[in-house]
């Protein structure tokens, strides 16, 4: 290569205020989620400035107005040299009316070495540093070896799983690199999937013959499905104590494997036994786990429940799981990724960060989701880093260290011009 590292990393530091600005400009576009359906001119944004790197782009609506960008940068030789995925979400955390933001959420401040706005640590940050990154080593007059696929996707904040629908079109690459949230640790996660339990009556009865459910001789087999439920919550907690005594996982607190009935839904009227109920609940569980195994394990766990009960047994509760979108149907699947500490893309990343930062990485597991584990679902091998706190994600004048951000440049440039000037095995 004719231009060496320290060169180009000089290059990020002389473009720190180019980088600031590339932020803010994102920041600029109201991309909150929900209520969605707002990310085209953003998106728009993405592409233009992908084309300018000579990216060959792919955009198409996943919603209306909510469009996934897809800018692929075609390696020199990407027949023997690794190819890399760099993903990240457009959407931002909603944002609600009477926020006590300093201006605007879409109106970025730049002050004591911070950018203040919506989207800026989660994750606008990531994918600007991304951006530049590429066109730092564009403006160098470097032609990669591998191909380089940029994913701009949407609907990462409301479960919309902008990334599983690349992967559904084709997109694959020998390894991926989520821009997420993390302070600059390498990270997986543990994974997570909502489901719906119904419990329902098949006959409505009216409230007058609750008597004859409940006390001797009444003959009349009928049930509440809110009281049935309420047993089967009990026995979730049950099942939420076993895996907490028998599950763990490296980096994870113990306890971290969760069933957490979030929102009950139940009866029609006080003049009429409940004759259904719907418990909604948000299921946590290791990095090693597969959604299907943790689903099936609940699924068994409650027909247990079922079989020792006389009128569960005969109307055996339902369910549910998953779903395309919190705001359409109400369910979302993240799954989870095992990062693998001896994959080579793996070790060339942490050696990366620790020549740019001169101090060790941290590998470790989120205590959230992102969309990386739908690369570990299809099989590529993934990590997640980024610039960003997790404590600033989601907040009132959420905001980004802009030294931590030229940094994460710096990392993920470095990566980028080494992974895919790598021979594959």
């Amino acid at each position: 290569m004719s231009i060496d590292l320290k060169t180009l990393l000089a290059a990020v530091d002389a473009r720190q205020g180019e980088l600031v600005d590339l932020l803010c400009k994102l920041v600029s576009f109201e991309t909150p989620a929900p209520p969605a359906r707002n990310t085209g001119a953003a998106q728009d944004y993405m592409a233009s400035y992908l084309r300018e790197l000579g990216a060959e782009i792919d955009i198409w609506d996943v919603h209306p107005n909510d469009p996934n960008v897809v800018g692929t940068i075609k390696g020199s030789e990407p027949a023997t040299h690794h190819s890399l995925i760099v993903n990240g979400h457009i959407d931002v955390a909603a944002v609600e009316e009477g926020e006590p933001w300093e201006t605007g959420p879409f109106q970025p401040i730049v002050r004591d070495g911070f950018i203040i706005g919506r989207g800026t640590a989660d994750m606008k940050g990531g994918l600007a540093g991304a951006l530049l990154a590429l066109r730092i080593l564009n403006d160098h007059g470097i032609k990669l070896p591998g191909d380089v696929i940029f994913q701009s996707v949407i609907g990462e904040e409301v479960g919309e799983a902008g990334t599983l629908e690349c992967n559904k079109r084709g997109y694959t690459a020998d390894m991926a690199v989520v821009v997420d949230t993390t302070d600059l640790r390498i990270q997986g996660q543990g994974g997570v999937i909502t489901g719906w339990i119904t419990v329902k009556s098949p006959q409505t009865y009216h409230d007058g013959t609750r008597g004859r459910m409940i006390h001797a001789g009444g003959g009349l087999f009928g049930a509440s499905a809110i009281e049935k439920m309420a047993k089967i919550i009990q026995g979730l907690g049950e099942l939420e104590r076993h895996w907490a005594v028998t599950k763990q996982y490296p980096g994870c607190p113990l306890g971290s494997t969760t069933i957490n009935p979030a929102v009950i839904e139940g009866g029609r009227h006080a003049a009429f036994i409940a004759d259904e109920c719907r418990l909604w609940v948000t299921v946590h569980y290791y990095p090693n786990e597969n959604y299907a195994d943790v689903v099936r394990e609940i699924e068994e766990h409650v027909a247990g429940i079922a079989a020792g009960d006389p009128w569960l047994r005969v109307n055996r509760p339902t369910f549910v799981w998953g779903g395309t979108s919190m705001i359409i149907d109400r369910g979302e699947i993240f799954p989870a990724l095992e990062v693998d500490p001896n994959h080579p893309g793996t070790k060339m990343f942490m050696a990366m960060h620790e020549q740019v930062t001169e101090t060790p990485v941290t590998l470790t597991v989120s205590p959230s989701v992102c969309d990386g584990g739908w690369f570990g679902d299809a099989g590529i091998p993934a990590l997640i880093y980024g610039p960003g706190t997790l404590k600033q994600a989601h907040s009132v004048n959420e905001q980004v260290s802009i030294a931590q951000l030229v940094t994460y440049t710096k990392v993920l440039m470095s990566f980028i011009l080494n992974w895919t000037s790598s021979k594959k095995a």
